[in-house]
Formats: C-alpha cells, sequence, structure tokens
C-alpha cells in the first residue's frame, strides 16, 4: 500500500497503552473528548489513547493499520482581509503504534465523515458546510482536490475495487457517484430523504442509506440509481452497518431509542430497546458483535449480532464516540 509521507513533528505524545491486544482493534473518535481511543474486541478493553485531536467525528484507519486520518468538526476563522477567508479546519495523521500525532493537514471547512481508497492512498473527507469533498494523498500528505457533490454531504463510501465513490448529500436526497480515476462526478442517484450514514450490501449492488428526518433506511439499486424498499425503523436514524452474515443490516434511531436488525433478504426487522439515545455503530467482523455509542452517555455498548443483548459496555473517558474504524488483528 502507499505509506504517508513521515515527519520528525511530534504534536501530541500522549497515548498510553495498556498490554497486549488479542483481537481486532476498534479506533474511536470521542468528539467533544478531544481525542481517540483504541479498544481491543476481543476484551472490550480501552487499550490506548491519543490526545490533542481537536473535535474528532470522522475517522479511518489504513488498511495495514499503520496510521489512522481524523478529521475535526472544529473550524478555525481566515483573518480579515485574507486572500481565501474560508474557515479551515484539519485532518490529523497519527501513528497508533508509536503514539502520537504525526502531522496535522488543514482543509477548508469542517470535516464530517471519512473513507479510504482500498490501497491506502487516497482519503476522502466531507464537507457538509461546504457542498464537496477534499481528497487527501497518503503520499504527499496533501489535499489535492476538492470535488463537488451536492448540498450538506454527509457520508462516504469506497467500492473494494477503488474505482467508485458514493456521497450522501443531505441536502437535496441525492447521493453522488464519483469517477475515483479522475476524480470527477459521474451519477446522481436518488436516496430519500435527507441521506446521511451508508452502507453497501455485500455484493455492492445496494447502498443502504439512512433518513434520519423520516425514521428510514433506503436501499437504493446502484445499477438503477432508484430507491426500491424503504424500511420503517424509528424517530431520528443514524448509525448503520452490515452484519458478519452479509444480509443483516444493524441500524440505531436516537429518538426512537432502539436497534434494529434488518434481514434484507426478506425485510424481517428484530427491535430492542437501547438508552440513551443509540448513534454511531459498528459490526467488528469476525466478532460476532456490533460497537453502538451513545449520543447522551459516554458509552459504548457491546451487542451480540444474533440475540441483540448487551453482553458488555465500554465506558469512555470524555465526550462521544463517533465514526469507528477497525483494523484487523
Amino acid at each position: 500500500m502507499f505509506r504517508p509521507v513521515r515527519t520528525t513533528i511530534i504534536l501530541a505524545a500522549l497515548a498510553w497503552p495498556i498490554g497486549a491486544m488479542g483481537g481486532p482493534t476498534v479506533y474511536i473518535p470521542l468528539g467533544a473528548g478531544n481525542q481517540v481511543i483504541a479498544v481491543d474486541a476481543a476484551t472490550h478493553r480501552i487499550t490506548a489513547r491519543y490526545e490533542g485531536v481537536e473535535n474528532p467525528h470522522g475517522l479511518v484507519v489504513t488498511p495495514d493499520g499503520e496510521y489512522l486520518i481524523a478529521g475535526s468538526l472544529a473550524e478555525t476563522a481566515a483573518p480579515p482581509g485574507a486572500a481565501h477567508e474560508t474557515p479551515t479546519s484539519r485532518l490529523y495523521l497519527i501513528h497508533p503504534a508509536h503514539g502520537h500525532v504525526m502531522l496535522t493537514i488543514p482543509v477548508a471547512g469542517w470535516t464530517h465523515h471519512q473513507a479510504i481508497t482500498p490501497d491506502g492512498r487516497y482519503v476522502i473527507s466531507t464537507h457538509t458546510t461546504r457542498g464537496d469533498v477534499s481528497v487527501l494523498d497518503l503520499t504527499s500528505n496533501t489535499i489535492i482536490k476538492r470535488v463537488a457533490t451536492g448540498p450538506a454531504p454527509n457520508y462516504a463510501l469506497i467500492t473494494r475495487e477503488g474505482d467508485r465513490a458514493y456521497v450522501s448529500n443531505s441536502g437535496n436526497n441525492t447521493i453522488t457517484e464519483i469517477d475515483l480515476a479522475t476524480w470527477t462526478p459521474l451519477r446522481t442517484l436518488e436516496a430519500g430523504p435527507s441521506p446521511e450514514h451508508m452502507v453497501f450490501s455485500s455484493d455492492e449492488q445496494t447502498i443502504y442509506v439512512t433518513n434520519p428526518r423520516a425514521g428510514t433506511v433506503s436501499a437504493v439499486s446502484v445499477a438503477s440509481g432508484k430507491v426500491g424498499t424503504t424500511y420503517e425503523i424509528g424517530a431520528n436514524v443514524h448509525g448503520l452497518d452490515m452484519g458478519d452474515d452479509g444480509t443483516t443490516l444493524f441500524v440505531s434511531s436516537q429518538q426512537g431509542e432502539t436497534l434494529t436488525a434488518v434481514d434484507t433478504s426478506n425485510g424481517k426487522m428484530r427491535s430492542v430497546p437501547l438508552a440513551p439515545a443509540p448513534y454511531h455503530l459498528n459490526t467488528i467482523p469476525g466478532t460476532g458483535v456490533v460497537y453502538v455509542s451513545s449520543r447522551k452517555d459516554p458509552v459504548i455498548w457491546v451487542i451480540d449480532q444474533a440475540s441483540l443483548e448487551v453482553i458488555a459496555t465500554i465506558a469512555l473517558p470524555a465526550g462521544e464516540g463517533h465514526q469507528m474504524a477497525v483494523a484487523a488483528d
């Protein structure tokens, strides 16, 4: 894979490891907690934390697990009279094994969510207040492109082949398809009202996307660009991910305070109460569990995918869990 350029500038060195890790590592940005933590998915214990990261929300890990790229929701206003008075935010390049932030990379407008190409070279960051996405090249640690999408871009997906990206535009109910060979928009797909988080079906022929205001999840055909099935979930749906079986979709409802499992092969749904305010979630491949954060409490629930029972809780040191990233063991 492509390697980020190393730097001798150390901006923070405040990670604290706790013993050896035995399973996949789950990295969780803590937003207002101004840090990123590492959790061993075998024991559900926090094993490290990385401070000096202001209001991190979106997060990805390189395929080899060597680097984290966290995006900040904080903005810094440009000085009056500057040539470009667009507020700036930053991406943080973190080396988890060394325990520090290696570099900060300025970017126009606060960053919401991140996606990384399968070869680990490019990171796409969505700018909800700007109507576009930035492309970070990790061979030079510079922003090489700004790609216009639609109003209020929220979430990004990249195909396994690394040839296409899909960005949800919550401002106009669409998804933008981007050709990653040329970094140009190709098509506009339907997405249901105010689309936000997305996940592919196992064959990447369907994009499942949350519609928080409607309380639904839309199944969007990649081939036709049209919404097919719509699943009624609950008020203010937020996180979603695909289970280990490749057919079960897990969805959180903040206001409804439920976790729902949708069998996409037949449309059957199972829901359990989960409070307060279940928020971001990630299935942890190969473990049979789902990690679900709370928007109101500093906690991660560990949920069994089959029974939907809470089998463990992880107390967070501060803040709330946002876009998680999983590195294989």
